[in-house]
This record gives structure tokens, sequence and C-alpha cells, in this order.
């Protein structure tokens, strides 16, 4: 990723007098003219690189070109480093964990004590996500269109689309891009995708917009639904919709209401609770659910 390599650079630079084009290239692991290249880039930017040939040359940062670290305060360095480490931990490089060292070297006075914050973006699917998110990101990196098998509850296509974002969101990772299929902006989850793949096809870039993220938008919530519980699953109904999406009943059972987006999720999320639950409305949730009960009885009975 180009973007973060140059910031990388940059960071080298401004924690050490000189260093050669040959040591930039073995710790960001290119070639030198990558690094050459990438050296005219940061003076294009603006910031006063000289660069000096022969015995004793390198490259460096002309003086009084410094960042005052003094404006980070020690609370912000732990912040960083902790947002650091949560990409470290998806990462199937070392590229994150380099960057933390290089910011700890240089702010060891800001840095000090245990971590009070840790964050690990990874999931029971890391071995699977890791190299996809990777691919993703090289593929947004070169502009270059990627390829994939996706599976919806409406069934399983072949897509192909113009990535531009990655996205952390409800537990799970999505890529943004522009479907070719479709003609529209779409969101993918990771985890329903197979067949990944990177094409040599190149795209120009659109003034793609950002996601809209927000709940109403990806959950409308036109369901209404209540239902009741048995008070020992309250945890689950706290942890899952919060301590204000039940109110308990004289006989201690617990009368949820929530607003619903699916009713095939909803449906399949009644049924975890096996006989802990007992929807009341909307009927159709209702007679869904004795149609599953009844198969399955007939399943386990025989009949």
């Amino acid at each position: 990723m180009k973007i973060d390599r140059l910031i990388g650079i940059l960071s080298v630079l401004l924690q050490k007098d000189q260093v050669t084009a040959p040591q930039l290239a073995e710790q960001f692991e290119v070639s030198r003219r990558t690094i050459s290249r990438d050296i005219e880039d940061l003076c294009k930017a603006g910031i006063p690189i000289m660069t000096m040939q022969g015995t004793g040359g390198g490259i460096r940062i002309m003086d009084g070109y410094r960042m005052d670290r003094t404006l980070l305060t020690s609370r912000d360095m732990k912040m960083i480093l902790a947002g650091l480490r949560s990409l470290d931990s998806i990462s199937g490089s070392t590229y994150y964990s380099q960057l933390m060292e290089k910011i700890q070297s240089g702010s060891s006075r800001f840095v000090s004590g245990r971590d009070a914050i840790l964050i690990d973006l990874s999931s029971w699917y890391k071995e699977s996500l890791t190299p996809k998110i990777d691919l993703i990101q090289t593929a947004i990196d070169d502009s270059h269109l990627i390829t994939f098998r996706y599976y919806a509850p409406a069934g399983e296509s072949l897509r192909t689309i113009e990535p531009y974002d990655l996205v952390f969101r409800w537990s799970s990772w999505y890529v943004w891009g522009w479907c070719t299929e479709r003609k529209d902006y779409r969101l993918f989850k990771l985890n329903r995708m197979t067949e990944l793949r990177e094409t040599s096809e190149t795209y120009e870039k659109r003034n793609a917009p950002l996601p809209d993220l927000s709940t109403e938008k990806i959950f409308p919530g036109d369901i209404k639904v209540r239902a009741l519980f048995a008070s020992d699953v309250k945890w689950r109904l706290v942890d899952e919709f919060g301590p204000d999406c039940f109110i308990e009943t004289e006989d201690g059972k617990l009368l949820f209401t929530a607003d619903y987006t699916d009713m095939e999720n909803l449906i399949s999320w009644l049924m975890t609770f096996a006989d802990k639950a007992e929807v009341l409305e909307p009927s159709e949730a209702r007679e869904r659910m004795k149609q599953n009960v009844t198969k399955m009885m007939s399943i386990y009975t025989g009949e």
C-alpha cells in the first residue's frame, strides 16, 4: 500500500538524522527504485528531503523540519498504538507492528506502563479473512477489479466489483464497491465470499460516496416484534438489544419489544431460545414458529 509506505518512510526520516535507500528498501521490502520514486513523491508533497550521493551520503529531512511530538500527549500516543494494534490483529503482514515499533522508539517518554486498551478485530475466521483483506487492499491501491462468488439469502452469484473501501461493522468485515452487474454501489460481507480473485483489469476511480452504515439504513426495522422470554435468558436480551428492550411481567417473564428487519433472521433468532421464548406478534412469525416446531417434531418422532 503506497500511502502507508510513504507515511512509514516519513516517520523514519523524522526520527533519524539520515538513512540510506538500501536501508529503506530492506525495511519496507521494496526495491531501491521504488524508494527513489517514493522520495520523489514526498518532495512533490512539499516535504523538504535532501539526498546526498557517495560515501557518507544518504537521505534526510532538511534541518528545522521536525514534528513537535509534545503536541501528542501520553494518552494520544496510547490511543494511536491501540488503533495500530487492532489493525495488526487482522493483518497478514508485519507492516503495522513495524509502524508501532517506529512510533514507540521515538516516543518512549510519552508511552509508559501497561496497555489499558486492547482491541482484537480478528475472528474465528481469521485464517480465511486475512488473505481476503490483504487481496482487497492491494486491489484498491492498484485500481484492479475483483471477482468472487457471493452467497446471499436470495441465492449465490458471481460478482465483479470496483473495490473502494474495507469496512468493519457489526462485528464483521465488508467491502464497499461498484457492482458491475447491478450498476450500483453495494456492500459485500467477506465471510460470504469464495473464489475471490484480483484481476489484471484496471478501473478509473469514481467519486465514490462513503457507504451509509446507519442502523436506520441497513436495518430499517419494518417488523414490529412482541415476545415473552423466560427470566433466565435476560442476559442474552441485554447483550443483544440492551436493558431497555423488555419489561418484567408479574409472573416473572420478560415482555420483549423491538423492530426487526428480516423475517427469516427473526425466526432463526427466536429458534435459538428453544422453549425459552414465545412470539406474540407478528402473527406471521407466530405461525412460522408453529410450523417449524411441527416439522422438528416429525423429524425426532419419526412421524
